[in-house]
């Protein structure tokens, strides 16, 4: 097809074959994409494909057409990954879980305005909201604070703004609660340590029932939860974990492989002596992003076999 041809153009074309398998790049309007609806409607098997795996096949300088034989040749690779379609009420979440992640984000912003401008007055409160949350109606009221009333003002200003983020932001939250509860994948995935609705819903989003790996190792590689490779000339080379893939969904399994360490028995199971052992050799954080790994695997582990959590005994770890 020349590179010159319109995309209403191709799709007249690709739409006078039937049972083709189409594949696109994965984008952020692919699902819109008028050619995505169009192709599925017609009865043709529609495959994406991360567009960074099809950046390797681009031999020259970058256009349709190149772009177009880039992808044929890449769809003929056996070991070719591609991207889970999504469903519309899983879209539904990832907006969710998107929305959530942005007030998440501004509310931390505005936090952390109120506590460098109580600094430049000499009050301080400690890190986190519930500190804030306790003290900030004190120091408002408080007229022997060293505060000038446009500075109080301004400081009001920015708790009130503070106080309306909370409310979607806990809205959101029920809402994601309730789609956990009543999704069995979900249910599952909650019996796994460190895993919650916010998590469980953040996994199955993004694997559905974890088909697109092989294995457990696979995800938490896909996570970036593993060691980055620059090796050569048979000399081994490991470098900080790689971050790649979805760093929402990364982001997720380290906060909760973090409360795990913090706060799960080491005693009477096998994740707990496990941690115990890597505690002995390896800094808090290598401890932290090993159990994400871990965790990650166990939940690919649930989703792929159907089957609830069954933690190992702790007597495993001896045999």
């Amino acid at each position: 097809m020349a590179p010159h041809h319109n995309r209403k153009l191709v799709i007249s074309v690709v739409l006078m074959v039937t049972g083709a398998v189409a594949v696109l790049p994965r984008m952020w309007h692919s699902y819109h994409d008028g050619s995505f609806g169009a192709l599925r409607e017609q009865g043709h098997e529609v495959q994406l494909m991360p567009a960074q795996f099809v950046r390797s096949f681009v031999k020259s300088n970058k256009n349709d057409y190149q772009d177009a034989e880039a992808i044929a040749e890449a769809v003929e690779r056996e070991n070719m990954r591609f991207v889970p379609i999504k469903t519309e009420d899983q879209l539904d979440v990832q907006a969710l879980h998107r929305v959530r992640e942005r007030l998440d984000v501004a509310t931390t912003s505005v936090i952390n305005q109120i506590r460098a401008f109580l600094l430049e007055r000499g009050i301080s409160f400690a890190k986190g909201p519930a500190s804030p949350r306790r003290q900030m109606p004190e120091i408002l009221e408080n007229a022997d604070e060293k505060l000038t009333a446009r500075m109080r003002r301004l400081l009001d200003f920015l708790w009130q703004e503070w106080k309306h983020l909370q409310l979607p932001i806990e809205s959101l939250r029920e809402d994601l609660e309730q789609i956990a509860h009543n999704d069995a994948a979900c249910v599952r995935l909650q019996q796994v340590p460190g895993v919650g609705p916010l998590v469980a819903t953040a996994v199955v989003l993004a694997i559905g029932n974890g088909a697109a790996f092989h294995k457990g190792r696979e995800l938490a590689a896909w996570l970036g939860l593993v060691p980055g490779q620059w090796s050569t000339g048979g000399k081994t080379k490991l470098l900080g974990i790689s971050k790649r893939g979805n760093p929402y969904l990364r982001k997720m399994f380290i906060h909760g492989a973090r409360a795990v360490v913090l706060r799960a028995k080491r005693e009477g199971s096998y994740l707990g002596q496990w941690m115990k052992s890597l505690e002995g050799r390896a800094p808090r954080n290598v401890v932290i992003v090993a159990t994400a790994n871990k965790l990650a695997r166990i939940s690919w582990a649930v989703l792929s076999s159907g089957e609830n959590h069954h933690p190992m005994p702790a007597l495993a770890l001896a045999s």
